[in-house]
């Protein structure tokens, strides 16, 4: 099955016109498309299924529980499928049966362990006073964040340990958060800002067959080995800020084979 993969468009300020992939059978949105949502419109009438999963700027200046419930139905009504902590089943035209777990997958801020926690969190102040997100009325701030974080990851490994029985061949993630430290931005190395991009959820790549994943302004495609089985694939394909050259390298019709 192969799957177009486009994320960190950043369309609130970035010039993009995306057009669909020859051969895609799903167009994968992986997070910070437009922090003012009006880019979705751009995919409206998208020849293939398209695929969401929010990004931490979908959020951005909006209360947690309200920015989500507009989201799904935004994307309800252009006819998409939003993913938050839900999976899916896909068939593809060989007959290939994919399972697919969608998570934004916060930052539980541990990329570097319970000793670290405390300054990435720090680090991540700065962040989320920009995003100016509140949920129940309270900042969401970095204990906010890895309470929902938690969350995330507990369905996803409650998921990923659920076996198949039949019901499908492959396992897709896509999540809009790093699962490693692998995908750490080149430019910046393992600080610890770098827990606000990346969890630590290497143990749980091998129960996945493919993991798409945005959020780092850069490109990532790297494999990691399991025992009896073709090693599991960690792709991001984020296009980032032209400003700051990011989106230089970036293929607009980018596809990854699952």
């Amino acid at each position: 099955m192969k799957l177009q993969l486009l994320s960190d468009l950043h369309l609130e300020t970035e010039i993009f016109d995306p057009e669909p992939a020859p051969g895609a059978e799903a167009l994968v949105l992986a997070g910070d498309i437009d922090s003012r949502w009006a880019g979705y419109e751009r995919f409206a009438g998208w020849p293939v299924p398209v695929v969401v999963i929010a990004g931490n700027h979908e959020f951005d200046g909006r209360d947690f529980d309200g920015a989500l419930a507009g989201l799904r139905e935004l994307c309800a009504r252009l006819g998409f499928l939003f993913l938050e902590s839900e999976e899916h089943l896909f068939t593809a035209a060989c007959g290939l049966r994919v399972r697919v777990l969608g998570s934004t997958r916060w930052s539980d801020f541990d990329a570097f362990g319970p000793a670290g926690r405390e300054r990435a969190e720090r680090a991540a102040a700065y962040y989320l006073r920009l995003m100016a997100t509140t949920r129940r009325g309270q900042p969401f701030d970095a204990s906010a964040v890895r309470a929902e974080a938690l969350r995330c990851r507990g369905w996803l490994e409650d998921a990923l340990a659920r076996p198949p029985q039949g019901r499908w061949d492959k396992t897709l993630v896509i999540t809009h958060f790093a699962p490693s430290l692998r995908s750490a931005d080149p430019r910046y190395g393992r600080q610890p800002g770098t827990a606000s991009f990346c969890n630590a959820d290497d143990e749980l790549i091998p129960r996945a067959d493919l993991w798409l994943h945005g959020h780092l302004h850069c490109r990532h495609d790297y494999s990691v080995d399991r025992a009896g089985q073709r090693p599991a694939r960690v792709v991001c394909h984020a296009r980032g800020l032209a400003a700051k050259g990011e989106a230089e390298g970036h293929q607009p019709q980018f596809t990854v084979e699952l």
